[in-house]
């Protein structure tokens, strides 16, 4: 779904990625990972080819009408700007395939809707809702467009308790069901919890590269994100707590 080999990308004069190597498949949610200016929105815009870059990424090689087809992409900025209905906002997804005319688009939209629980938002202007409502109405624009990969900025950023457990287990109900999701959060406990894999960048590169269990480590989590944190596993899923910061 996604490869990216010795990928690099600078924003002015600054190195922000460099000799980056990942690749995502099929089923799996993949959870990025990093402190604050660790590259994590850098990679996933110059992923895609919305910034220049070095190196091979497969999203960025392919035409820009392929790419929207093989590609969702929901970005940190929130901000829906005209009146639109919410089921309007949402069937724009469907632009890549054939602009939402045809029943099968109209049914991709219903599903999308359904999906993150906007029924009964269908017909409200998009810019009446909350900055929550209007993240879940983004989300479900990039259901509607039904892609194999979908890549998403730190989607949970200000949405309460109910809706962000409730978007990360859409996400891995997508890769259950065979999708590939690149999610950037700053939640470790819900990556933790609802990620398949963890990938942490630090310092412009990958650091760890692995199951849950196996990259969030004490030397890790004190190395790279400067906290100590409670990991448990228990019959309910993986429980993860940060508990103090830890002074270089």
């Amino acid at each position: 779904m996604l490869e990216l080999r010795q990928f690099g990308a600078r924003l002015g004069a600054r190195q922000v990625l460099e000799g980056i190597d990942l690749r995502i498949g099929p089923g799996e949610c993949v959870g990025l990972l990093g402190p604050n200016g660790a590259g994590k929105t850098t990679l996933l815009r110059a992923a895609q080819g919305l910034i220049r870059a070095s190196g091979y990424a497969s999203l960025a090689a392919l035409p820009a009408a392929g790419r929207a087809r093989a590609v969702a992409f929901v970005p940190q900025g929130r901000e829906i700007a005209w009146p639109m209905p919410v089921a309007a906002v949402v069937a724009l997804g469907r632009i890549p395939h054939t602009g939402a005319a045809r029943a099968e688009d109209r049914a991709a939209v219903e599903r999308a809707i359904a999906r993150l629980g906007l029924e009964a938002y269908r017909d409200r202007p998009a810019t009446a809702l909350s900055g929550g409502e209007q993240a879940r109405v983004l989300i479900a624009r990039a259901l509607a467009q039904e892609t194999p990969l979908l890549i998403a900025d730190e989607p949970t950023a200000g949405l309460d308790p109910a809706q962000q457990l409730a978007v990360m287990g859409l996400f891995a109900e997508l890769a259950r069901e065979g999708r590939s999701v690149l999610v950037s959060l700053h939640d470790l406990g819900l990556a933790a919890r609802f990620c398949t894999r963890l990938v942490v960048l630090h310092g412009g590169r990958i650091v760890a590269d692995g199951a849950p269990r196996a990259v969030l480590t004490p030397e890790l989590l004190s190395g790279v994100f400067g906290i100590r944190a409670h990991l448990g596993i228990t019959p309910e899923g993986v429980i993860f707590q940060p508990l103090e910061r830890v002074r270089p």
